[in-house]
C-alpha cells in the first residue's frame, strides 16, 4: 500500500523514518514527492500500524495525517 503524509516541521529526518518502518517491513520505501513536501510510504503495514511506527521514530500524527493512496497494483507479479 501507499500512504502519503504531508511534511511538517516537525517531522524527523528521512532517514530514521526509513530505519523505524525497515524494522517493520523489510521490503518499504520511503522518499519525499520532488517537491520534498509530501512523504511518500510503500508498505504492507496498516495505517494504524504505520501511525504507532511514524510515533516510534517521533513523529506523532492525528491518524487522518496518512493519506492511504488508490491502488496501482495491476497483479502481474503475483503481489
Amino acid at each position: 500500500m501507499e500512504f502519503h503524509i504531508d511534511r511538517d516541521p516537525r517531522m524527523p529526518a528521512l532517514d530514521v523514518l526509513e530505519a523505524a518502518l525497515l524494522k517493520h517491513d523489510t521490503a518499504a520505501v520511503v522518499d519525499l514527492d520532488a517537491a520534498g513536501e509530501i512523504l511518500r510510504l510503500s508498505t504492507w503495514l496498516e495505517a494504524s500500524q504505520l501511525l504507532a511506527v511514524m510515533e516510534a521514530a517521533g513523529w506523532a500524527l492525528q491518524p487522518d495525517r496518512i493519506v492511504q493512496q488508490p491502488s496501482v497494483c495491476c497483479g502481474g507479479c503475483g503481489g
